[in-house]
C-alpha cells in the first residue's frame, strides 16, 4: 500500500500534530436519525423533531466533505491535514470513550470541537504501531452535550490472517445475549450514512489482497451502537440514564460471520461484550449508568 509524500514515523514531527484543532458545525437532521432507525432499528417508531437523539449516533452527523481526489489509496482522507502523517499503512479503530453530559435534541444546532490530544509509537505482536487519540466535545449554544476520546491506531502490513494474537478471554457468564447476523447492505448502509469511504468496510477484494482481511470489516461506531442499542433494550421503561461509556476493539469482526452481543449488569454499571463465531472476543465495553432524568416516552 502506498503512502502519500511527507509521511513519516520521526516523533519530533509527528509530535506537531498535538494540539491542531478543528471545528465542524451541524444541525441533527431528523431525516437523518430516522435512517439509521431504519438500519439499526427497524422495528421502532419513527423519530420526531425533539426527541432525543440516542446515545452514540452522533458518527452520522458532521461528515466532512473530502473531495475523491484527495482521498489515499485505503479511502480515507490523506494524512497530514487535521490526523498526523503516519507512515504505517493500515488505520483501525482502537477505542472510544464516551462522557453523556446532556442529551442530543433532533432538530438543534451543534458545533463540534475537535484535538489531537495525544500521539504514542509502540511495539506490538503485529510490529510497529502509532495511536492517535482525538478529542472530540460537541455543544449546543454553550451547553456540553458529549465528549469523546477517540483511538486511532495505525500498523504495519502484516497480513491479518497471519497474525498471531493472544486474546484476553472473553467473560463467562452474561445476563442475556443476541447474535447479530452482519451484511454488505448493513455496512453500505452505516458506510453511507457516516460518510466513511475506507475500502475495507465495502471493497471486498481490496480487503484480501491488500489489507489481508478474509471479510468486509464491519465498523467499530457501528458495533459501539448494536452495544449500545442492547443497554437501552435493557433499561427500557426505567428511571435510567447513561453517564459513560468506555469501548476497546480487539478484534475485528466480518460482514459473513454472525456474532454475538453480551450484557451484563453490576452495581452501578454493566459490561456489554461482543464475540465472533469462534468464540473470540472481539470488542469489550463498560456502560455507566445513572439515576437522573425520567426515561423517554417512546
Amino acid at each position: 500500500m502506498n503512502l502519500q509524500p511527507g509521511a513519516t514515523l520521526d516523533e519530533e514531527i509527528l509530535n506537531r500534530w498535538i494540539g491542531n484543532i478543528r471545528e465542524h458545525r451541524d444541525t441533527i437532521d431528523l431525516r437523518q436519525a430516522n435512517l439509521l432507525r431504519a438500519t439499526l432499528e427497524p422495528d421502532q417508531a419513527d423519530f420526531k423533531t425533539g426527541d432525543q437523539l440516542p446515545d452514540g449516533w452522533h458518527w452520522v452527523y458532521f461528515a466532512e466533505p473530502v473531495n475523491i481526489n484527495e482521498l489515499g489509496q485505503d479511502g480515507h482522507a490523506a494524512r497530514g491535514g487535521f490526523l498526523p502523517p503516519v507512515a504505517l499503512p493500515k488505520r483501525m479503530w482502537a477505542g472510544v470513550r464516551l462522557k453523556f453530559h446532556q442529551p442530543i435534541i433532533i432538530g438543534e444546532e451543534v458545533v463540534k470541537k475537535s484535538e489531537v490530544k495525544r500521539i504514542t509509537r509502540k511495539t506490538g505482536r503485529s510490529g510497529e504501531l502509532c495511536f492517535v487519540t482525538v478529542n472530540h466535545k460537541i455543544y449546543s449554544g454553550s451547553t456540553l452535550k458529549l465528549e469523546e476520546d477517540h483511538d486511532i491506531v495505525y500498523r504495519g502490513t502484516t497480513p491479518s490472517r497471519d497474525m498471531k494474537i493472544a486474546l484476553p478471554a472473553a467473560p463467562g457468564h452474561s445476563d442475556c445475549q443476541i447474535t447479530i447476523n452482519p451484511s454488505p447492505i448493513l455496512l453500505f448502509r452505516y458506510s453511507a450514512l457516516t460518510f466513511n469511504s475506507h475500502r475495507i468496510h465495502y471493497d471486498l477484494d481490496y480487503c484480501r489482497n491488500v489489507e489481508g482481511y478474509p471479510g468486509l470489516v464491519l465498523h467499530a461506531p457501528l458495533v459501539v451502537n448494536l452495544m449500545l442499542g442492547l443497554a437501552r433494550s435493557r433499561f427500557s421503561g426505567r428511571n435510567v440514564t447513561f453517564s459513560e461509556f468506555n469501548q476497546e476493539s480487539i478484534y475485528p469482526l466480518y460482514h459473513d460471520n454472525p456474532f454475538v452481543l453480551h450484557f451484563k449488569m453490576e452495581p452501578g454499571h454493566c459490561q456489554i461484550w461482543a464475540t465472533n463465531s469462534d468464540q473470540r472476543l472481539a470488542a469489550r465495553a463498560t456502560l455507566t449508568v445513572s439515576q437522573e432524568c425520567a426515561p423517554e416516552n417512546r
